[in-house]
């Protein structure tokens, strides 16, 4: 809803960069990426700092029309890996209900 989409947005991911803005100055971590930050930070760093591209990852995902049954190559990797786009969707479903927190869930094809 868009209830859900301004509480994300407005309240959760500006939340994480104030606190990662304020964590940063005179660290190692000034001027880095914030890639390179989650790849080489632990604690409260590494918590917002990956919380803040979990969150610009979800809002790069979102378009409108978007969803429905995958064709192509990656149809194709969804069948060969699962079965069938119902198995799938079901293990994935599965996976988000079961995961800690946003229930956010990825998948990530390996390079």
């Amino acid at each position: 809803s868009a209830e859900t989409l301004d509480y994300h947005h407005g309240k959760h991911h500006n939340t994480y960069v104030v606190k990662l803005n304020g964590l940063i100055p005179g660290t190692e971590f000034e001027g880095k990426t914030l890639e390179e930050i989650i790849k080489t930070s632990t604690g409260g760093v590494f918590n917002n700092a990956a919380q803040i591209w979990n969150h610009t990852f979800y809002w790069h995902c979102l378009a409108p029309n978007a969803g429905g049954e995958p064709t192509g190559a990656v149809a194709d990797a969804i069948n060969a890996a699962f079965g069938s786009f119902e198995e799938f969707k079901a293990k994935f479903t599965d996976a988000a209900i079961n995961n800690f927190g946003s229930s956010w869930t990825w998948l990530v094809k390996k390079a």
